[in-house]
């Protein structure tokens, strides 16, 4: 594929997202978002993760009044669609076939060319949402995608072309932040609390051993037995331990992780010689993260891509994006609807 892609006038995608617990759908017109529209799922809170039958239910629920939504706040018409995108995978099997079953459909009806898409792709090439001020990496550049079921260091050629450098051995390091913070006895998501207490700790109050993996892999199931370990030894010596050192605890584990991340990010930029990095994915929310990357660009003449907030979590435009490349690559104008295109996937590799 070549590396830029030839504009089409006026070509609206209709994109749906539904790999876990968040049924989205966004409207763009060629690579800019008109709508971009999410609805969570407050029913997983009261079980600390994500049960996937719950998920599968409350997309069933959604998906109707968001697209509905979507389209309304892009004052778009279904009938204006060129084609719609939607995520085939990798994520739950139960979530993704509500997405896919209502996409398929809704792609016969009108007749027109249904384009999957790999969620993880999506990550990446959410830098190339048309934003103002905001400047698009140019190729090649390394893109480390890092959320809750995914950490992935990988080596982009072109829009299609990518090479996984270096990915996780077990947990993601989403898992890693959402598991430390439920052993300190925070609510779920916990993520997002370890970066809001850690703004206010010491980040090397406490030590935690980072994981040794070769190559650019990683591996974080150990880093959660260190965390678990700990928080035993310091409650059975003092039961007041997290409540009293809350911050300081949530400074350390994130320092930890960050500095996980960034150690094999300064690896694939010595080996690849690619100074341009791109993160993506909901963790790249994490300011820590962020801040680290920022550092990391002016301390080794690095270009860092930190995406809108609003693309690093799960969201439809970043579906959109990928629909419209590949809708423009691949000159999909008035094919009409491909049944054979329609899979859903729980594993799915980039």
């Amino acid at each position: 594929m070549l590396n830029s892609i030839m504009p089409k006038n006026n070509t609206y995608i209709l994109a749906i997202e539904s790999s876990c617990d968040d049924t989205a759908a966004a409207v763009l017109l060629n690579d800019k978002t008109l709508s971009n529209v999410v609805a969570g799922q407050a029913v997983h809170k009261q079980y600390g993760g994500v049960v996937p039958e719950l998920a599968s239910r409350a997309h069933q629920q959604n998906i109707v009044p968001v697209v509905h939504e979507a389209l309304r706040l892009a004052n778009v018409k279904k009938e204006d669609l060129a084609a719609i995108a939607f995520t085939s995978g990798p994520g739950l099997m139960g979530s993704l076939l509500v997405g896919t079953s209502f996409a398929k459909s809704l792609a016969m009806g009108l007749n027109i060319p249904l384009i999957d898409v790999n969620h993880m792709q999506a990550h990446i090439l959410a830098h190339f949402i048309e934003e103002e001020n905001y400047s698009k990496p140019t190729f090649p550049f390394l893109a480390m995608t890092i959320s809750g079921g995914h950490t992935q260091i990988v080596k982009v050629s072109n829009y299609f072309e990518m090479e996984v450098l270096g990915q996780t051995i077990d947990d993601a390091v989403g898992e890693a932040f959402d598991k430390s913070a439920k052993i300190l006895g925070l609510p779920y998501p916990g993520g997002p609390l370890i970066d809001k207490y850690a703004k206010l700790g010491n980040p090397k109050a406490y030590k935690f051993t980072k994981p040794k993996v070769d190559g650019l892999n990683f591996s974080f199931s150990g880093f959660k037995t260190a965390v678990l370990y700990f928080y035993q030894r310091e409650i059975a010596k003092d039961p007041q331990f997290v409540t009293n050192n809350l911050n300081d605890i949530c400074a350390s584990i994130q320092y930890t992780i960050v500095e996980i991340l960034m150690d094999k990010i300064k690896k694939a930029v010595k080996e690849t010689g690619i100074k341009q990095v791109a993160i993506g994915g909901g963790v790249s929310a994490n300011s820590g993260i962020r801040d680290a990357l920022k550092t990391a660009e002016g301390k080794y003449g690095w270009k860092t891509y930190i995406p809108k907030f609003e693309y690093t979590t799960d969201n439809a435009a970043m579906i959109g994006i990928v629909g419209y490349l590949k809708y423009s690559a691949e000159n999909l104008e008035n094919t009409g609807f491909k049944e054979t295109r329609v899979m859903a996937q729980s594993r799915l590799k980039l």
